[in-house]
């Protein structure tokens, strides 16, 4: 209930705002779960995109925004449970295999899931080795994947930024891709990478990303310690970090990067924005059903 009253608040704040569009939309299945998975450019992808599908979305968020203290911390854990979200414990091992299983919950009720197999928001802007949970719950449950692509909405909110910048973001929904040649092979880790991989590649090609063969999460811990570095080296020289420091922390960082996921021919660099028009539809004429018949999609699902 909460989900559907939140949207219908936000939807037209969102709506009027960042006027945004989405491209694809009926490669959405209107019945049936069905796991959405996207590139990771902002905190407010999980706004964006279950804005623009007249479904239901769920979304994994960090623990950390369930666990909050005092009255803010409540309110915040409280918010995010309306909204769909479930926490996930990003430790790894036991923790992993219990955030697949709400996961699985979710798609077994007949619903939508979302999941940025990245892990983390990217931290300058190109795409990043996937992990693999998003490979296992594919295999293990058997549904659709379908990637979708955020643009624009590290612009309107960049890392860091609390408050949303006024500006125009998008959604490119892509057809669904099928695994189900690898059913049953879901303890195979050589299988679980290779899909992974696959999946990475349809988000670099609809994205026109740059690719990173190397987890965004390891990416943050290099910048992170060469701003370290560089800061220190600042302040023993009387000099104040900027732009250039983050740009020598960068490169200082380095990357192992190869030409695509799996080691496979990069695309051709696509611009998604450029080429959306044609067949993008504003959120208002695509998803004016979201809030008014979302209710209905839900229904086709199994009971929550």
């Amino acid at each position: 209930m909460f989900y559907w009253l939140a949207k219908a608040v936000l939807y037209p704040v969102l709506l009027t705002l960042f006027r945004p569009w989405v491209r694809g939309l009926e490669n959405v299945p209107t019945t049936g779960p069905a796991i959405l998975v996207s590139n990771h450019l902002s905190v407010s992808d999980s706004f964006f995109l279950p804005l623009v599908v007249p479904r239901r979305v769920s979304f994994m968020a960090k623990a950390e925004y369930f666990t909050g203290r005092g009255v803010r911390g409540r309110l915040t854990a409280g918010f995010f449970k309306g909204i769909g979200q479930l926490p996930v414990d990003r430790s790894g091992g036991k923790a992993g295999e219990a955030a697949i299983r709400l996961a699985e919950q979710v798609l077994e009720r007949g619903e939508l899931f979302g999941i940025y197999p990245e892990g983390t928001r990217s931290p300058d802007g190109r795409l990043y080795r996937g992990k693999t949970g998003v490979a296992r719950l594919a295999l293990r449950t058997g549904v659709p994947v379908i990637p979708c692509v955020m643009v624009g909405t590290d612009v309107v909110q960049p890392i860091g930024s609390k408050v949303p910048r006024l500006g125009r973001v998008g959604v490119v929904i892509g057809r669904p891709m099928d695994f189900s040649r690898y059913a049953g092979m879901e303890a195979d880790r050589f299988v679980l990478r290779s899909v992974t991989d696959e999946i990475m590649y349809e988000l670099m090609r609809m994205s026109g990303q740059e690719y990173v063969d190397l987890y965004a999460s390891t990416m943050k811990e290099r910048l992170s310690a060469a701003s370290r570095k560089d800061r220190l080296a600042a302040a023993t020289r009387g000099a104040i970090g900027g732009e250039e420091a983050v740009e020598r922390a960068r490169a200082a960082a380095g990357t192992a990067r190869g030409p695509a996921p799996g080691g496979r021919q990069a695309p051709e660099a696509t611009d998604p924005a450029a080429v959306a028009e044609p067949g993008a539809r504003d959120a208002a004429d695509a998803g004016s059903a979201g809030a008014a018949g979302g209710a209905d999609d839900e229904g086709a699902g199994s009971p929550r």
